[in-house]
């Protein structure tokens, strides 16, 4: 059999992680590539050693970097599939993995072989050091493998670029061609010799330019489903009669496809998704030239899609068509479930869309861009505590560090980054992440204060930039680009005035945490002038409005204004009415709107304009993620993609607010159950915090309210009865009503109902109450 090129991850492979941002200077390896080198976009460089053990090691961790990705194997089992991250950790450092090698190695000779991908070209994801390159460092207990002219390199003669059209400009990865004719996989068996490879060349130790200070990877690597049938496909085997042959995925995924096929040589194949122009522009594909004979393949370029289309030229016959799936190493662990189906599949939906936007960083869509944008972050990492496992909370705190690393000398931040040709701040964005929802959010969620520690001082730098003006508000910076949302009626001034208290707030309650009293005290009085301010300057008696903003009233602005806390209770029922008439909100924005809804108790028509405004992609069939606009494609914004995150702020709302569970202490060391049901009947949610599973079923009658929640060991809940009930009992022991106040006791965000709050300690509870 040819080109064999079956890639199976062993499934006790371990990647060790840091969530450290420190460099490592303990290398004894060095920098090489290739001889014939010349860091050409899309090179492609295997590397091969052999080395004797004479005892193996209990463990032996491997450091590897490179720019871009790589693949390794140990005497044939591959080990890492896609490793390395995309550069960088600052605008001049590289990300390096850390992996256990051990349970690879065997007595007597080994063969190390790995394949390196260079980019070749920065994107809006990656910042490209220039230099296709590699290192290598291994020292355990009688062993010690590290990179230098010992090494054996050869660009793989196989790999090249397609035509045109290649990958938007956003994406620094090229298309895959890859030629079978001219080479194969075998280097990376456990019995090839590399004859006729030259020794590698040594660029140097690190630190070394362009890679500079090498940081451990602060996220694990991916997690490998292995390869699976697509749901839907044509009976195999087949000759193709030079059609595109489409398989059905079950839900959009990151996959990599493969196929095993028999041919002449010299036919061509290409694989794309149907992903390939979504949200706009092409992004990857891939391509394949046929050797002679029986032959198999998995293009290594990760695409994204619900169908995957290969074109077979005629005669060839096709044998097994399969994918991998590959992700962001984390379980789907949080649920929600209630008695309305709608509001079940937007979960589901907003869950597996906050899914394929993770993997080297949150992404704003996994096709068109795979940025690092901060007002889609905010809402993902915000998802990602109600819906995921906790190690998806180093994913955050990956992006919150690359943010303030990359602050440039004049105290602005700017995003998407880690990037190497763009570089425009979005002013409410960056107020957004370094506020309320995005750093503090984080901090309550997972209670890292470490974190906290090391922004600090660049949170305080970039909200001195902003300066006040004459009215008490905040001038307004137009940054790189003056965006407020999607969409039509955007009172940008407002809402940029709204996004600097929410950052004041966040940097409030920073300095409150790491004991800055008088910092935090001076904030405080800040922010007490500044709503004064505001409401003078901006409240019209009827609705919040800046004076040179001239179109129809901005919902998003009016409802940022209650999430902010600038908006008070007077405000509350004219602000209502205007929510129920002003729909101008892109599906970024809405779950402001709907939030601000649930604040002042709307609960009806929060559920209500819920269900309404995203009815569409909820309903629409076939497809399994939530869009980017309100309308697919042109009727969409921005291109209108099919799978942007930041249109999952509904899975938010259905757990904190209608299931009502959220911290009331950091990293919910007490938590608080305080159900929002309106005319829901039935909740089940389960919340996978860093102290353990959460679990509560919540049931309504015309006459009965029980709660059933499970608390887990080492934290607390206080669970909330609404006040038309009474008559509670907790596991058949009746209470008395009123014996916490959660306003006094405990500094809920913004929470001021006089429902009765009840505490209790790690263990299963059943709250049963009746009018």
């Amino acid at each position: 059999m040819k080109n064999n090129f079956l890639l199976i991850l062993p499934s006790f492979l371990i990647l060790l992680y840091s969530n450290g941002v420190t460099g490592s200077t303990n290398w004894k390896g060095q920098w090489i590539t290739a001889f014939e080198n010349q860091n050409a976009t899309n090179t492609w460089i295997a590397y091969h050693k052999t080395f004797a053990v004479d005892k193996i090691p209990g463990k032996a961790i491997a450091k590897v970097a490179v720019d871009s990705k790589y693949w390794m194997w140990v005497n044939g089992e591959l080990v890492v599939f896609e490793g390395q991250l995309k550069r960088g950790p600052t605008p001049h450092d590289t990300y390096y993995d850390e992996v256990d090698i051990a349970p690879f190695l065997v007595k007597g000779n080994n063969k190390l072989a790995i394949l390196v991908w260079f980019f070749g070209k920065d994107g809006f994801s990656h910042n490209s050091s220039g230099k296709a390159a590699m290192i290598f460092d291994c020292q355990a207990p009688g062993l010690e493998l590290h990179t230098d002219d010992s090494w054996k390199a050869i660009i793989h003669p196989s790999f090249g670029c397609t035509g045109r059209p290649h990958p938007n400009f956003r994406l620094p990865e090229s298309n895959i061609r890859f030629d079978a004719r001219e080479g194969n996989f075998e280097f990376a068996g456990k019995n090839f010799t590399p004859e006729g490879w030259r020794a590698a060349k040594v660029l140097g130790h690190p630190p070394i330019s362009p890679w500079n200070k090498l940081v451990k990877r602060p996220i694990p690597l991916w997690k490998d489903y292995g390869f699976k049938n697509y749901i839907k496909i044509p009976r195999l085997p087949f000759v193709s009669k030079g059609d595109t042959i489409v398989c059905k995925l079950p839900y959009n995924a990151q996959v990599t496809p493969y196929f095993k096929i028999e041919s002449a040589a010299g036919k061509e194949i290409e694989i794309r998704t149907d992903h390939y122009y979504g949200g706009g522009p092409p992004n990857v594909r891939a391509e394949y030239v046929t050797s002679e004979g029986i032959q198999e393949y998995e293009s290594l370029g990760w695409m994204n899609g619900h169908h995957v289309r290969y074109y077979f030229p005629k005669g060839i016959k096709v044998l097994e068509l399969k994918y991998r799936e590959t992700g962001y190493n984390t379980g789907f662990t949080g649920s929600f479930h209630c008695n309305d189906p709608f509001f079940n599949n937007l979960w589901e939906k907003a869950a597996r869309t906050l899914y394929v936007t993770m993997r080297d960083t949150y992404m704003d869509c996994p096709d068109r861009e795979r940025s690092q944008w901060w007002g889609d972050m905010v809402i993902e990492s915000g998802e990602a505590f109600y819906a995921l496992s906790p190690p998806s909370r180093h994913l955050a705190r990956k992006g919150i560090l690359e943010l303030i690393n990359w602050q440039r000398k004049d105290s602005t931040i700017f995003a998407p980054i880690p990037a190497g040709n763009w570089d425009k701040e979005l002013p409410g964005q960056m107020l957004a992440s370094v506020g309320y929802f995005g750093f503090w959010n984080y901090y309550w969620n997972s209670g890292d204060i470490e974190t906290i520690k090391q922004v600090y001082e660049g949170v305080k730098r970039y909200i001195n930039v902003w300066k006040p003006d004459s009215l008490g508000g905040v001038q307004q910076r137009s940054g790189g680009w003056y965006w407020g949302d999607w969409g039509i009626n955007v009172d940008k001034a407002l809402l940029i005035n709204e996004w600097y208290y929410l950052a004041l707030d966040g940097f409030k309650r920073m300095a409150e945490l790491l004991g800055k009293t008088t910092e935090a005290n001076k904030i405080n009085m800040q922010m007490k002038d500044y709503k004064k301010s505001f409401n003078a300057a901006f409240w019209k008696g009827d609705q919040y409005r800046s004076d040179k903003y001239k179109g129809e009233i901005d919902d998003r602005a009016q409802a940022l204004a209650v999430v902010a806390g600038l908006a008070d209770e007077s405000k509350y029922e004219k602000i209502y009415n205007l929510l129920q008439s002003q729909m101008y909100a892109s599906p970024y924005m809405e779950k402001y709107v709907i939030e601000a809804l649930f604040l002042m108790k709307k609960t009806e028509f929060g559920l209500d304009r819920l269900k309404l405004r995203f009815a569409d992609m909820v309903n629409y069939p076939g497809i399994t993620t939530l869009w980017e606009g309100w309308g697919i494609g042109g009727n969409g914004y921005g291109g209108g993609s099919t799978n942007h995150a930041w249109s999952g702020g509904g899975l938010t709302i259905l757990s904190q607010y209608v299931a009502g569970i959220y911290p009331i202490e950091a990293g919910y060391k007490t938590f608080m159950v305080k159900p929002q049901l309106s005319y829901l009947n039935e909740v089940r949610a389960r919340i996978p915090s860093i102290r353990g599973n959460i679990d509560v079923e919540i049931k309504k009658s015309q006459k009965t309210f029980s709660i059933k929640v499970r608390v887990p060991k080492s934290t607390k809940a206080v669970v909330y009865i609404p006040k038309e009930y009474g008559h509670i009992s907790v596991n058949n022991k009746k209470i008395k009503k009123a014996r916490l106040s959660a306003k006094n006791k405990y500094p809920v965000y913004r929470e001021a109902t006089p429902d009765t709050g009840i505490e209790v300690s790690e263990g299963e509870y059943i709250f049963r109450s009746r009018k």
